[in-house]
């Protein structure tokens, strides 16, 4: 089983202070930066497209095809925006990443703004992990002090400056046009599109926006080549991926592995579930993808895959829950974040959300009656498509999900006037294993 693994971005994080300079450096960091500064930044780009690379933030956009968009003829500066503001409950690879091995993200950001032909580049991370902000800090200060950021980066002529900005912890940031207004100092709100990014972003001008492992994956791909990225993986979802197991396993944590993996697999290299439990449900990109079910177990984890069986890959945040784990209690807390992260600027989401709360809130203590299982997928029906942007989708996914799987279980809340996984409210359940 462990030759399903491959770790890439993840070899390092058992090494001995793996986040300094010099033990990147010792296995060979900073290399595919000369490598890559020795080509004409055209040829980066079709790389990176022959890779299949596709963004690893959740959208799977291919990284290659987004960098092709900036217009070169455009007089304006060009951008690169790396969105490390990783905020999605479940998603806990980033920030890891950062931790243990910020020099490959350093070097990945250096080699993008090159392809691109940016001379500024901004790394947006979550203001509430101080310690990660600090960590990359440094890794760009050691970048500097070696010579591969600033002036006349070895010798290639090329001039680049990072900027580490710490976000003010909203959720929303997460969502690439309001991460932009965030970093041009207004409040956090996504914006009308079109203009896209690649046009107009950062101050206006041409900007590419990545996620941390879409930048971090660039320097292996330069170094070992695109037919090396692009044999692992499936067809069209090419290369390795971080998947973050979480929930009712014996070993929950980082698995990389190529694309196509499935769920039955990662919970094998977790040790399984944990003793005496059996899976009942599972998020396959965090908690704004559709639920699965353990029919899914066999599902190619992979965008297409997860696809088909009616979800999303996201950003592969795995969270695993057992059958003692109340579906309705779950996706009620899910659904309060929404709301409470919900930016405001849309009326769809900003008033939809609450609603969401109150019918699930009701059902969850047992009150009302059926009809709001339909009144819940209607509400879902006027935030779905209907709002700015993508959280709103994101909170209707759980709950329409969860109705379409275990209509039983809400129904349940409603015959024993309570969670009957709550040992002070009825033991119907308990017979039949519910209660472990």
């Amino acid at each position: 089983m462990s030759d399903t693994l491959t770790p890439v971005l993840t070899a390092s994080w058992g090494d001995e202070r793996s986040w300094t300079l010099q033990a990147y450096e010792d296995r060979g960091g900073y290399g595919a930066l000369k490598k890559a500064l020795r080509q004409q930044p055209d040829e980066i780009i079709e790389q990176v497209k022959d890779s299949g690379l596709r963004g690893r933030g959740g959208a799977g956009f291919p990284t290659g095809m987004k960098w092709g968009f900036i217009p070169q003829d455009n007089p304006n500066p060009k951008y690169l925006v790396v969105n490390a503001d990783e905020s999605e409950p479940g998603t806990c690879k980033d920030i890891p990443l950062m931790m243990a091995n910020p020099h490959v993200l350093v070097e990945g950001v250096i080699i993008s703004s090159f392809a691109i032909r940016a001379n500024t580049a901004f790394i947006y991370i979550r203001g509430e992990v101080l310690h990660v902000v600090r960590r990359v800090q440094k890794a760009v200060k050691e970048a500097y002090l070696a010579g591969h950021l600033g002036k006349d980066i070895h010798g290639s002529g090329y001039d680049l400056d990072v900027v580490v900005h710490a976000g003010a912890g909203a959720y929303i940031c997460g969502e690439e046009t309001a991460l932009l207004e965030g970093l041009e100092g207004r409040r956090g709100q996504p914006r009308l599109r079109p203009p896209f990014p690649a046009v107009a972003g950062l101050y206006a001008s041409p900007t590419v926006i990545n996620n941390v492992e879409s930048i971090a994956s660039v320097p292996a791909i330069i170094d070992h080549g695109a037919d090396w990225f692009a044999s692992m993986g499936t067809e069209k979802s090419k290369g390795h991926g971080i998947f973050s197991l979480s929930g009712h396993v014996k070993n929950p944590g980082q698995f990389e592995a190529p694309l196509g993996i499935t769920l039955r697999e990662l919970i094998d290299l977790a040790g399984g579930m944990r003793e005496g439990h059996e899976l009942k449900f599972w998020t396959p990109g965090g908690s704004s993808t559709p639920l699965l079910t353990e029919e899914h177990l066999d599902v190619p984890l992979d965008f297409e895959g997860v696809g088909a069986a009616g979800s999303m890959l996201g950003t592969r945040a795995l969270q695993v829950f057992d059958e003692t784990t109340c579906v309705v209690r779950a996706v009620l807390r899910w659904t309060e974040f929404y709301k409470h992260e919900s930016c405001g600027k849309c009326t769809p989401c900003r008033e939809g959300t609450w609603w969401l709360v109150q019918t699930l809130a009701r059902l969850e203590r047992g009150e009302g009656q059926e009809s709001d299982l339909d009144l819940l997928l209607d509400q879902c029906d006027n935030i779905l498509g209907r709002s700015f942007c993508a959280l709103g989708d994101g909170a209707t996914s759980p709950i329409s999900s969860s109705i379409k799987y275990f209509r039983d279980e809400y129904l349940a809340h409603l015959t024993h006037g309570g969670c009957p996984f709550d040992p002070a409210a009825s033991t119907a359940f308990a017979s039949e294993g519910a209660l472990a």
